[in-house]
């Protein structure tokens, strides 16, 4: 089950990343989720090296967007997204 809920919130978080960077159209399910995962542990990476503790859930959701969408910046840079 935890599988399952970490997939359905990877997916929310690329979705929302991909709303925000502009790239929505372009990612479908399958990149929201890989793209709300990996931008999920790379926020809570990045927050862990600035020294920022996100404080609860939301805290916590709002690193994980932040990270996605540094992904995604990263993927627009590298011309992944036009």
């Amino acid at each position: 089950m935890h599988l399952v809920i970490q997939i359905v919130i990877g997916g929310v978080i690329g979705w929302l990343a991909g709303g925000l960077m502009k790239t929505g159209g372009q990612m479908g399910i399958l990149a929201n989720v890989i793209v709300g995962i990996i931008g999920s542990w790379l926020g809570g990476w990045l927050a862990v090296k600035l020294g920022i503790v996100p404080q609860g859930g939301v805290g916590m959701f709002l690193v994980a967007v932040a990270g996605a969408v540094v992904l995604i910046a990263i993927l627009k840079a590298l011309k992944v997204f036009t």
